[in-house]
């Protein structure tokens, strides 16, 4: 049973919405924000990204960044651009990107559905990024970026929501600048934020899209305010995180695409040849070649596309994660071909989100890296199976789009 429940978010004033809403930060580098919030005062990267206001020599890790963040948060509060509800809140969330609307409820969850795994998880979390966001969240006393959860969905919650929508005018409707429209509605009648308190808790699992980094730091926070406060009662506004759930078939995942810098040592009839043992190799259909169907490649080398199919037998249908086409192209391919064993770590490959195209794959093979392999979306059932089995996904499995805004709803800690 989970717990998701209403609360009084801080937020942008709606004259303001557009100006302080922002990507969250793991997907920019710093330059990339420097960039970005160029004539833009209010972008919330000023707060999620603050070293992008001190010299560039500062390490984005010194304690001196985190305290800025908290400034600029600050700054905008008391800057009259942001607001506080009143009453705990449920709030809307709608997304539209080419034409695919996913809504999602705005609200809070349980640090204790996290710690026992009442929320599912499908990814390792690595030290130094969740420790940057636990000195994030605890100097500015704030989740100031929304964990994305699914949920397998539920009539009682899709009546509620839709409802709503109908009834009730939102409070922030604009494109952003990435030409998503994000859409809010405020639900701040008591009776109906009880009621969808009530179906979260009969809805089952929830289940984290994206975010784990986010989400392990924010429940590391919350378990240090209660060593803190050894008095708690549990509903002190540490014992929850912010996040935004969504109903599973309004969700889409994006192909993660990877580039390797060399062959390392072989020629390219040499590894067309190696690759041959897992894979039937034949020319591609088309090009760019973006596989069709799961258990199918695409590879660019030298400029030329191939379609790569994996062969019966040289993989588990039956396992949910050695049946994943990442799974697949690892085990077979980039640990015994390429020798490329932790692809968390190694420099010789990189990752390109499906966002960015094939043509972004076909720009890198002619810059830094000479091949490039094509993935077929992982799907949300499988990210469920391998969640629901305990398991984990291999290391850049899924990548969701869009993404959700960060600076449109705060939760303050206290």
């Amino acid at each position: 049973m989970a717990v998701f429940q209403p609360f009084c978010a801080v937020r942008p004033k709606p004259q303001f919405a557009r100006d302080v809403a922002a990507l969250p930060y793991d997907v920019m580098n710093s330059e990339e924000a420097r960039a970005a919030v160029q004539n833009k005062p209010l972008s919330f990267l000023h707060v999620d990204k603050a070293e992008i206001d001190l010299p560039r020599d500062v390490d984005p890790y010194d304690a001196c960044v985190y305290e800025k963040a908290r400034d600029n948060l600050k700054a905008l509060s008391e800057g009259g651009y942001m607001l506080q509800d009143e009453t705990p809140c449920f709030y809307l969330y709608r997304q539209i990107m080419d034409g695919r609307s996913q809504t999602g409820i705005v609200g809070c969850a349980s640090i204790d559905d996290y710690l026992n795994d009442v929320i599912k998880k499908h990814e390792f979390t690595r030290a130094d990024k969740e420790e940057d966001r636990v000195r994030h969240v605890d100097v500015c006393d704030a989740n100031t970026g929304p964990i994305f959860l699914a949920y397998r969905g539920s009539d009682a919650i899709s009546s509620l929501t839709a409802q709503w929508q109908q009834t009730h005018d939102p409070v922030y409707d604009f494109v952003s600048d990435d030409g998503i429209a994000n859409t809010v509605w405020v639900i701040d009648d008591k009776a109906v934020c009880d009621q969808l308190q009530s179906a979260f808790a009969a809805a089952g699992n929830l289940y984290i899209a994206d975010g784990h980094h986010r989400c392990a730091s924010a429940v590391r926070v919350g378990k240090k305010r209660r060593a803190q406060f050894p008095d708690y009662d549990g509903t002190e506004e540490f014992n929850y995180f912010l996040a935004v759930t969504f109903p599973k078939d309004e969700l889409a995942i994006m192909d993660y695409n990877r580039v390797i810098r060399d062959l390392g040592g072989m020629t390219p009839e040499e590894l067309l040849e190696k690759l041959g043992a897992a894979f039937t190799v034949e020319s591609a259909p088309f090009s760019p070649y973006r596989p069709e169907a799961r258990h199918t490649f695409g590879l660019l080398l030298d400029g030329t596309w191939y379609k790569l199919t994996a062969k019966d037998g040289t993989f588990d249908e039956n396992d949910p994660v050695a049946s994943l086409d990442v799974s697949i192209l690892q085990t077979n391919c980039i640990a015994p071909i390429f020798g490329i064993e932790d692809p968390r770590t190694d420099k010789r490959i990189d990752f390109v989100g499906g966002i960015r195209g094939l043509g972004e794959l076909e720009r890198r093979c002619k810059t830094d890296m000479r091949l490039a392999f094509s993935m077929y979306p992982t799907s949300l059932n499988e990210l469920m199976a391998i969640a629901d089995a305990g398991r984990v996904m291999p290391p850049k499995s899924t990548w969701f789009e869009p993404k959700l805004l960060s600076g449109l709803f705060i939760h303050n800690l206290k």
